[in-house]
């Protein structure tokens, strides 16, 4: 707008045409850029560049390695200047499908949204999710445990059917010792209500656990796993076929969320960190 205005081009005339403010123009001319909108641009400097070495981490998690960068801000700051950048996901919620009838419950609610444990195979949280692939669905069946937020088994399969929930089980209690007496929570799908299911919790001496219907919040740490799993895998592309979106389930939960995702509740360790310092070597859980 200078070099307009010294090439005879009035300052009213391109504020109208660029839609600004005469008064803004001039305000800024005064004092171009604030003490605050330097430190603003930092933070976001910091923040971007975070973003860019892992794009899969949200707003809580860029902050701290802003910090570590030497650009310490508030949390509440980081989601305002990653969301006007679009530099964080949106955890989604898992879709359910409408109009189905949720059968009785075969279990009490023994965790009363209580989703705390004092040692590991104390409380696991299972669920099931699912996404399209060019063939069709893919079906996910995990099991965490509370404790350690570790994924300590899980089953995949093309068709959501009462073994794909005893698999998962099956599959954790193989990687697990003394799960004897550990609590199992599920919603009231009928893959946890199964014959089979409820049978593999007896073979295996473990209690199972039901939340109420409609009640997102009694299995709510299980949902923030997979809106994990959504944002940071199943909506990132398309995915052609089931092995395709099957292998890269398991690259991410082995290789990124045991290994890499740092959570909060663990003290800013991974699960597989969190178990290796609180698990005596000799009792460690394979």
């Amino acid at each position: 707008m200078k070099d307009l205005a010294a090439d005879g081009i009035p300052v009213a005339v391109t504020c109208r045409v660029l839609k600004i403010s005469r008064q803004h123009y001039y305000r800024w001319l005064a004092e171009p850029v604030t003490l605050a909108e330097y430190t603003q641009a930092w933070r976001a400097d910091a923040l971007f560049d975070a973003h860019r070495d892992d794009p899969e981490f949200g707003y809580r998690f860029l902050a701290d390695e802003a910090a570590a960068a030497g650009q310490p801000m508030a949390d509440r700051t980081a989601w305002k200047i990653c969301s006007s950048g679009g530099w964080f996901s949106a955890f989604a919620r898992k879709r359910r499908g409408k109009g189905r009838k949720v059968g009785p419950p075969v279990h009490d609610d023994l965790v009363r949204r209580d989703f705390t444990a004092a040692g590991p195979n104390r409380l696991w949280l299972a669920d099931i999710t699912e996404h399209r692939t060019g063939e069709g669905k893919l079906y996910l069946c995990a099991v965490k445990d509370v404790w350690s937020n570790r994924i300590v088994g899980y089953s995949i399969d093309s068709r959501m059917k009462s073994r794909l929930a005893v698999n998962a089980l099956n599959n954790a209690v193989a990687r697990r010792n003394g799960v004897a007496g550990c609590v199992l929570h599920t919603d009231r799908g009928s893959q946890f209500r199964s014959r089979k299911f409820v049978g593999a919790l007896h073979r295996h001496r473990m209690l199972g656990s039901m939340g109420r219907v409609g009640a997102a919040g009694d299995n709510a740490a299980m949902e923030s796993f997979f809106g994990l799993l959504q944002n940071n895998v199943l909506d990132r592309r398309t995915w052609a076929t089931r092995e395709q979106l099957r292998t890269a389930i398991v690259t991410w939960i082995e290789r990124t969320y045991h290994r890499r995702r740092r959570q909060r509740p663990l003290g800013k360790l991974t699960p597989i960190e969190f178990e290796t310092i609180m698990t005596p070597q000799a009792s460690q859980a394979a």
